[in-house]
Parts: C-alpha cells; sequence; structure tokens
C-alpha cells in the first residue's frame, strides 16, 4: 500500500534529507587516501547524534540478510556496487567510493547516496560517476504527476545504457516515508507507459547503479549484503529522496 504524504508531511520528510545531505557531506569531505571506511561511517554516526537523528540502517536486516546491517552506512568501493558493509579497508590513490545514508527524524526517513573518487581520479571512474548523476536527474525530472513508475525507469535506464554501461538486475528505488522501505518498487530500467501512476504526496527514493563493465550480473560477497561486479568493474551509485508534487519533483535529500 502506498501511503501518500501531506504537505506537512512532506515538510517533516525534508528536515530528515537535510540530516542525510550533512552526513553524505561530511563523509565526503573526510574521504581520502589512508582512511578507514570505518572512519567514514563514525563522521556519519556523529552527524546524525548531533542532529538527534537516528539511522535506519542500523540494525536493519532484511530477508537476504544473514545479519543485521552493523553501520549507518553503506560505504562501497571500486567494484562493490552497492551495500558494502564499512570496515578497516583505508582508501587508496585513485578509488572509487559510494556512499548511501539514510536518518530518521520526528518519525520521518530520508535516504540519499553520492559516489565520488579519492585522490587522482580515473577519467573513466568521473564518467562513470557523471553518467550515473544524470541518470538520477532524469528519473527526478520524469517523477511528475500523471507519470509512471515505468516512465522514471526508462528514464534511468536510456542515460544508463546509452552510455554503455550495465544496469544490475533486480535493484533500483523504492517508497519512503515513515520506514526507508515502502511501495512502490521503482526500478532502474523498463518500458514507459507502466506500473503505478504518480500522484502528488507519493515519495520515492530514486537510485541508479551503474557497472562500467556493461554486465547486469552482480556478485554477492561472503557477508551476505555487499552486491559486487562480476568482472572487477567499477561501479557507482546516485540516490535522492523525491517528493512527487502538483508543480513538480521536489528533492528531499539535497544539500
Amino acid at each position: 500500500m502506498v501511503e501518500l504524504k501531506t504537505d506537512r508531511s512532506i515538510d517533516a520528510m525534508r528536515e530528515a534529507g537535510r540530516v542525510v545531505a550533512r552526513a553524505l557531506a561530511a563523509a565526503r569531505e573526510a574521504a581520502d587516501v589512508g582512511v578507514s571506511l570505518l572512519e567514514l561511517d563514525g563522521v556519519a554516526r556523529e552527524v546524525l547524534r548531533a542532529a538527534g537523528a537516528g539511522s535506519p540502517f542500523l540494525g536493519y536486516r532484511p530477508r537476504f540478510a544473514p545479519t543485521p546491517f552493523p553501520a549507518v552506512v553503506c560505504a562501497s568501493v571500486n567494484d562493490a556496487i552497492v551495500h558494502g558493509i564499512p570496515d578497516g579497508y583505508r582508501l587508496r590513490d585513485g578509488d572509487l567510493v559510494s556512499i548511501d545514508c539514510g536518518a530518521t527524524l520526528d518519525g520521518w526517513a530520508g535516504d540519499a547516496a553520492v559516489s565520488f573518487t579519492v585522490g587522482r581520479p580515473r577519467p573513466a571512474d568521473l564518467a562513470l560517476i557523471a553518467t550515473a548523476e544524470r541518470a538520477l536527474a532524469a528519473g527526478i525530472a520524469a517523477a511528475v504527476p500523471g507519470n509512471r513508475i515505468g516512465d522514471i525507469a526508462h528514464a534511468i535506464g536510456s542515460v544508463g545504457r546509452a552510455a554503455g554501461y550495465g544496469i544490475p538486475d533486480g535493484f533500483g528505488g523504492h517508497g519512503i516515508g515513515r520506514t526507508m522501505h515502502e511501495d512502490p518498487g521503482v526500478p532502474n530500467e523498463g518500458p514507459p507507459g507502466r506500473g503505478m501512476k504518480l500522484r502528488p504526496g507519493m515519495v520515492l527514493a530514486i537510485e541508479p547503479m551503474l557497472v562500467a563493465g556493461g554486465t547486469d550480473d552482480y556478485l554477492t560477497d561472503a557477508d551476505g549484503w555487499t552486491l559486487r561486479t562480476v568482472d572487477g568493474s567499477r561501479a557507482a551509485h546516485a540516490e535522492h529522496t523525491v517528493a512527487i508534487t502538483p508543480s513538480g519533483p521536489r528533492i528531499l535529500t539535497a544539500p
């Protein structure tokens, strides 16, 4: 069931989204050669704590997961696509990093992700990240009343495929509100004009994931969480929480 949010509820979600934006910005600022993924998680934890916010990631355990998630961010490096668990890995020159973070504040959730490079970037990584961001922008632009979920999926997929990138099969965005994951699902590829009609009050987490190697297949690490490319190619992830309003999409996790 899809819960349509009131203007007041969307405003409250915007406050949660501001916390997410600050946490992502702080983690990105702290990311440097020699810094560990656990340290980045600690930076995000401090932002949440200072805001009086909770983490929808910490302790989250969906059906596929063998253990609850132990951190407040997902930190995915190089060939890790999403759901990377922060550990003692220390960032190296040229790494491509994706950080996904959520926050709960006053009963409402926000969720966003950003990808960036550390040290001297590879041009191919910058192109991959830029394309993920363009795919996200295209998906957001399609999030208007009267369109359908398939229009968002088609917009994202068209950008990713035109650049020759893979799109991990079966993973995409989701509704969000009082909990991090709500109906409806938001695929990253599909035919336009299909699926649920978009209505004002719907709030969606739109999140393209692109793989440089062009394959849609992935592997799951032994931790049961981290998704990794099958060929070792790099991946990028971009995400915003977006409200559908009569005047157009409203990004709730913008800085």
